[in-house]
């Protein structure tokens, strides 16, 4: 399936997401959620707190059912995780007694593979996040950027075509997260990944994107899709131009009106 010349990866129909508890009501996190995504593209999800943001990431990460609805990677049902799909979370998950560089070769201990065939590249990511001098450091001596750097680099020496990001730097001072902002955008534009990032913070969505997806209140759905049609590559300075802050003021406008 294709769209505007660009084949569909994710497409969701409907998707609903309830939680039963013991001894309480059923929660209606998502409901009728439906949208698809582009190969290569990059999307961002806003929404109030609640309203199934991360839900959506799981069930598209495979990490949790669906109640309603579909949820597909190249027409197929994402009922459980695949190598194809990645995910990084706002807490960056480092085991302690690991060094930076055993960290973010983690995935490959726990497929049991040969390290020696990733040690390489695992450097090289290291290189690229700018974590090449603190390989042998442990989380402890790593700032809360510098983890999530950690963090992204075992990501992508998993390699998938997909990228969902839980709000990966809404911990971070907001210095540190431009910084993390621009590396990721370097990142998506020389790998052709597809990206999928939650966040709060609107500017960010309107700087990263190519669509902003627009959710309201629980149970969530989509309200409403923002096309950002800033050119590319992207700096920070064009965060000053008139169309960007006519963008946020329009994201920031409809959320309020969900």
């Amino acid at each position: 399936m294709h769209e505007d010349g660009h084949e569909i990866i994710i497409r969701t129909n409907e998707l609903g997401k309830t939680y039963y508890r013991r001894a309480a009501e059923p929660v209606v996190a998502l409901e009728d959620a439906t949208f698809s995504i582009r190969q290569g593209e990059f999307v961002s999800l806003v929404g109030p707190s609640g309203c199934g943001k991360s839900t959506i990431l799981n069930i598209l990460g495979g990490l949790i059912p669906r109640t309603e609805g579909s949820a597909t990677f190249r027409g197929q049902e994402t009922l459980k995780p695949r190598p194809e799909i990645g995910m990084m979370f706002q807490a960056p998950v480092l085991f302690p007694w690991r060094t930076t560089l055993q960290n973010v070769l983690l995935p490959i201990d726990v497929r049991k593979e040969n390290r020696k065939d990733y040690v390489d590249r695992a450097r090289e990511l290291l290189a690229l996040t700018g974590l090449s001098a603190f390989e042998n450091s442990y989380p402890r001596e790593l700032s809360g950027g510098m983890q999530q750097r950690a963090a992204l680099s075992r990501l992508l020496l998993q390699d998938p075509e997909v990228m969902l990001l839980d709000e990966p730097f809404g911990a971070l001072d907001e210095f540190t997260r431009e910084s993390m902002n621009m590396e990721l955008l370097d990142i998506w534009g020389g790998s052709g990944k597809t990206m999928l990032l939650v966040t709060h913070n609107i500017q960010e969505a309107v700087f990263l994107a190519d669509r902003v997806f627009v959710m309201t209140p629980r149970p969530g759905t989509l309200a409403r899709v923002l096309e950002v049609p800033l050119p590319r590559p992207r700096q920070i300075p064009m965060m000053k131009r008139q169309e960007f802050t006519d963008m946020v003021f329009e994201a920031r406008v409809l959320l309020n009106a969900t």
